[in-house]
């Protein structure tokens, strides 16, 4: 995630930045980096939606051995994303103080903006990656002899391309379209984007009320993509960027469905919703000037039954679950500091 802190507050209409290393870690190596244990490290903020998909889909398919993680301080500076949450302030295993430094290492003077997730080659200390779009894709489909046993498909070859139409509308009216809604600096265009989010989760609930899952019967990319938005709705996206015809709370299928997944090994236990709020609150001060972070909302209900499995679906397919989260990687569960 970099858009939001480089955005113009001035200009237009919001634009994210693309990414610029597109490298691919891959089986075979083609772009120069052969997938193999240990050799990267992940670096993500917990606070980032494109960050937690790769936290999620890590977890999910067993990676935390294979692809070590480091977790950025949810309050950048200038200087981009910091290390300051590890003793001295820097990674302990990469050695660094800031992300952009690898990204230096990779590239001198690069265009764009420093963002979450990337993925850093340890013995060289460069950036690999920043493409938040391809990375978790690889993960599923390029790092299969890394997963654990039981690991669920999450990109299946035979869905793919349902997968694809549905992760393209949830991009651009959700995932993105929350952002152009927050930091439109025009009414008309806070507007279109306020309704077409409004009109796409609405389009959402229909096609959730009679089915556990986005794409079939398991849990897949598209589900992960999806999460990432909702579980942020309504603590930071209804108030802080302005999305406020109704509140995640107040719809009840999209409600459930976001229940079911947080309850999932995998989903909620990678949210860490103190790192969410303050990050949004105190660094996008185009928006909220004074920085204050606001106590609510409730986050009990988290956990509140949801009865999607009345609705069928096996989360995992043939899979199984995955095992205890690390104990370094523990989050606080809802309502709980």
């Amino acid at each position: 995630m970099n858009a939001d802190r480089n955005s113009a507050y001035g200009h237009e209409s919001f634009t994210r930045s693309k990414s610029h290393f597109t490298d691919r870690i891959t089986t075979d190596g083609r772009d120069g980096w052969p997938v193999a244990a240990g050799r990267y490290r992940l670096v993500v903020s917990r606070a980032c939606p494109w960050a937690s998909r790769a936290v999620i889909s890590r977890r999910l398919l067993g990676l935390e051995a294979a692809l070590p993680m480091a977790v950025a301080d949810p309050i950048q500076d200038d200087r981009s994303w910091r290390f300051t949450l590890d003793p001295g302030g820097r990674d302990p295993v990469l050695g660094i103080r800031f992300l952009g430094e690898a990204y230096e290492k990779r590239e001198p003077g690069h265009p764009g903006g420093v963002s979450v997730p990337a993925v850093v080659d340890v013995p060289s200390g460069r950036l690999v990656t920043n493409d938040y779009q391809r990375l978790t894709l690889d993960l599923a489909t390029e790092w299969t002899a890394l997963h654990r046993e039981g690991a669920p498909d999450l990109y299946p070859s035979e869905r793919r391309d349902e997968i694809d139409a549905v992760m393209a509308e949830v991009y651009e009216d959700v995932n993105n379209g929350v952002y152009r809604a927050g930091f439109a600096s025009r009414q008309t265009e806070y507007e279109e984007a306020c309704t077409a989010l409004f009109r796409r989760l609405e389009r959402l609930t229909e096609r959730l009320a009679g089915q556990r899952y986005l794409v079939g019967d398991t849990l897949t990319e598209a589900d992960i993509r999806l999460f990432t938005t909702l579980v942020r709705f309504d603590a930071v996206y209804h108030g802080h960027f302005k999305c406020n015809r109704w509140k995640l709370t107040e719809n009840p299928v999209l409600w459930a469905y976001a229940r079911d997944l947080f309850q999932t090994p995998g989903f909620g236990d990678t949210v860490d919703f103190d790192h969410i709020k303050r990050h949004y609150y105190r660094v996008h001060t185009g928006i909220n000037p004074t920085r204050i972070v606001p106590l609510g909302p409730d986050l009990s209900g988290w956990l509140t039954r949801h009865h999607r499995e009345e609705l069928g679906g096996r989360p995992f397919g043939d899979g199984t679950a995955p095992g205890p989260v690390p104990p370094d990687e523990e989050v606080p569960a809802p309502g709980r500091p």
